[in-house]
């Protein structure tokens, strides 16, 4: 007898990411998952004494809860907040070219952390929340890799003022851990999450 896919039912919907990252959207398409953007906006500051992962999963489940009432009756929602630790200190998206700079300058030759959290709900349903962690050693940069680092405009918005997907890998000597957590999304995470429920979003 064959079974067919419970992910491309008829009555499958799109997953709701409550991101507005690109960077994410192409995570969940090399995976097949079929998906809607509903991005959310959130006080994103640290709180006081809060580690890089607790800040993260925090970050990813108010991000879900925003994002519940613009979905519909029977759609997952998934968030996800990426964070960069350093000396026990969660380094966030740069303000400006200025602190891009200086994030910079405090991971050139160092070893730091990626942690990206998640989080997973449906309508009435508890919030899943957990995190991906990565490894990732940077080569020493000179001030000149920093400023036309800078000029290339790819810092503004990305946790640490690095991109592994783009220019920033050039950077990157060697990572331990998933890739896919550092750009946004710990795929083999996710996908074990979606694996585990009996009615997941649509594939494609």
């Amino acid at each position: 007898m064959a079974f067919s896919d419970p992910a491309n039912r008829a009555d499958a919907m799109p997953l709701l990411l409550a991101s507005a990252s690109p960077r994410r959207r192409e995570l969940l398409t090399q995976i097949g998952v079929a998906h809607e953007v509903a991005s959310m906006d959130v006080d994103e500051r640290a709180e006081a004494g809060e580690t890089a992962a607790a800040m993260a999963e925090r970050l990813a489940a108010l991000k879900a809860e925003a994002a519940r009432g613009h979905a519909r009756p029977g759609q997952w929602v998934l968030a996800a907040d990426t964070v960069v630790a350093i000396d026990d200190e969660a380094l966030g998206k740069p303000e400006d070219d200025a602190a891009a700079a200086a994030m910079l300058r405090r991971l050139s030759g160092r070893e730091h952390r990626v942690v990206t959290g998640m989080a997973l709900l449906r309508d009435d349903r508890p919030v899943r929340i957990g995190r991906g962690e990565t490894r990732v050693w940077m080569r020493p940069l000179e001030e000149a890799d920093i400023a036309a680092y800078l000029a290339s405009g790819e810092p503004r918005d990305k946790a640490g003022g690095y991109a592994l997907q783009g220019r920033g890998v050039a950077f990157v000597e060697r990572i331990d851990g998933s890739c896919s957590n550092v750009i946004g999304l710990p795929l083999f995470e996710l996908e074990q999450w979606l694996n585990a429920v009996a009615d997941p979003p649509a594939r494609v």
